[in-house]
């Protein structure tokens, strides 16, 4: 790091084990820890007898070092339970109150600061997860995306803001990190540029991001960060929390007054400060192995005879023996790292033929369809605000998925979120899930209200409505009644759904009556 910001940072640390004790011996409420802590990267899980850490690694990027070092930590402090998060993180699960304090220092000693991982902070700086490699994309955006990074770090001491700040480069129209509706988002232009857009969020009151920017030279990209910083503090809500994200300044000031306040903002920052950055591009040397290879899970890059191999942990679970098992295979691939993907995956990129193959052969435990790649956040048996239980409800649909033995596609990916935080961008996707409770006859039963017709795609985005609750425990056999209608007619649910949104309209109906 260019700045150094664990000098800087270190001394929190006897603050934070401190009240991290005191919580632990019941001399702080949840709300008191809550709100401290988070500015950490963690947060007492339910019941406040654990707790997590969520380690910031700008656009996802786990190079063998970090990975390394989490596989260390796993064994020494047996470490039980890993989550890949949609803001390409790793989080650390149920750790004793001491052990936290522990690795969150050794965490930090080894270049991965959890300072604002949570809380009200710039959070993770997220990026397409195939940037540098993939094929047809614009240009790299993780050297700008770290940077960002970098940069934003500093305001963490600096800056009260209303509430977090979310920050994504995309490299091409699959717009992965959901740069066009993130509180501030960079898109990547065939000419080398990026369009801006500000003051988009999911959860309550969704809103789209609204482009402040066309073209500008990626070595500017943190005026604008800035300028979206002045603007946040200038008009965010410090009153009301419910309104306090960047998306309610669209409401506040009206579209084109935000517009306006953030180019005012912007102009001042032009004028004022000398902020053009020079990020070392990267670049692959690495040659192939002369073979080739040919895999649903195995993607071309467009370095010529490299690989990048696809592995979904069901849920984003990467159990910690995974963990091991990839550091181990991948320690002496040359320039082979991981890239946390925005929907709890990960590819293992830069391989040759030879070594996609091995490490196709033993990420086979992953997503076996699309269906089984879908996107749950922890949910409410470990996150203290949850609703539902996200996880267990992915875990009963594809169990019972599996049972059918439906072909690959005809059912969609889809997203369940515990609460209306929107942990698993359950409002982007084709059918999405959210923690609710339903009152029936016989009383209130878990529950999730259902979304469907989302799309993440640049310049096709659609932020799915709320729906009707459904009783958790029917929500596989939903499923299923929708995998045969599609299977019947020998299609997958992309194509099927075109022609039949009233039919799907109708079986939601049915089991949200």
């Amino acid at each position: 790091m260019s700045r150094d910001y664990l000098t800087e940072f270190l001394p929190d640390l006897e603050e934070f084990r401190e009240k991290t004790m005191k919580f632990h011996n019941k001399e702080m409420t949840v709300p008191q820890y809550k709100g401290f802590s988070g500015g950490f990267g963690s947060y007492a899980e339910r019941g406040g007898a654990t707790h997590m850490l969520r380690l910031r690694m700008a656009g996802g990027r786990l190079t063998k070092d970090r990975l390394k070092f989490i596989t260390e930590i796993c064994r020494k402090y047996h470490v039980e339970r890993l989550k890949l998060t949609t803001c390409q993180s790793v989080q650390l699960h149920r750790l004793d109150a001491e052990d936290l304090c522990d690795i969150m220092e050794a965490a930090w000693k080894a270049g991965m600061i959890s300072r604002g991982g949570g809380g009200d902070f710039p959070r993770n700086v997220m990026a397409s997860p195939l940037s540098g490699v993939q094929t047809g994309e614009y240009f790299d955006v993780l050297p700008y995306a770290e940077e960002a990074g970098e940069y934003m770090m500093g305001f963490i001491k600096a800056v009260k803001f209303p509430r977090k700040l979310k920050v994504g480069f995309s490299s091409s129209p699959s717009n992965e990190p959901h740069a066009t509706f993130r509180d501030l988002g960079f898109t990547a232009n065939p000419d080398n540029t990026f369009d801006v857009y500000a003051a988009g969020g999911l959860g309550n009151r969704p809103s789209m991001g609204v482009r402040v920017a066309e073209h500008i030279a990626p070595e500017k990209i943190l005026y604008y960060i800035k300028a979206m910083v002045n603007t946040f503090i200038t008009y965010g809500n410090y009153e009301n929390r419910g309104r306090a994200r960047t998306r309610f300044m669209q409401e506040t000031l009206g579209t084109e007054g935000f517009v306006r306040a953030y180019l005012e903002k912007l102009n001042e920052v032009m004028a004022a400060e000398q902020l053009d950055i020079t990020p070392e591009l990267s670049s692959v040397t690495k040659a192939g192995d002369g073979s080739a290879i040919q895999d649903k899970r195995v993607i071309p890059q467009k370095q010529d005879g490299l690989y990048a191999v696809f592995y979904q942990p069901v849920g984003g679970n990467l159990t910690p023996g995974m963990a091991e098992q990839l550091y181990d295979k991948i320690k002496d691939m040359e320039a082979v790292e991981i890239r946390i993907t925005a929907e709890e995956g990960l590819y293992l990129i830069n391989c040759n033929a030879g070594e996609a193959k091995e490490l196709l052969e033993l990420t086979g435990d992953g997503a076996k369809t699309l269906f089984e790649t879908s996107v749950a956040c922890i949910g409410n048996s470990v996150c203290q605000v949850g609703v539902g239980d996200s996880q267990a409800l992915l875990d009963a649909c594809v169990k019972a998925v599996r049972e059918e033995n439906f072909a690959d596609g005809v059912l969609p990916k889809i997203h369940i979120s515990g609460c209306p935080s929107s942990c698993a961008a359950h409002q982007t996707a084709d059918i999405g899930f959210r923690g609710a409770v339903k009152q029936t006859p016989d009383g209130p039963k878990p529950a999730f209200a259902i979304f469907t017709g989302g799309c993440a795609l640049q310049d096709r985005e659609v932020i799915a409505d709320t729906g009707k609750a459904m009783t958790a425990e029917e929500i596989p056999s939903f499923l299923i009644e929708l995998g045969r209608m599609v299977s019947s007619e020998n299609t997958t649910y992309a194509d099927w759904i075109t022609g039949n949104r009233d039919r799907l309209n109708a079986l939601v109906e049915k089991y949200t009556a």
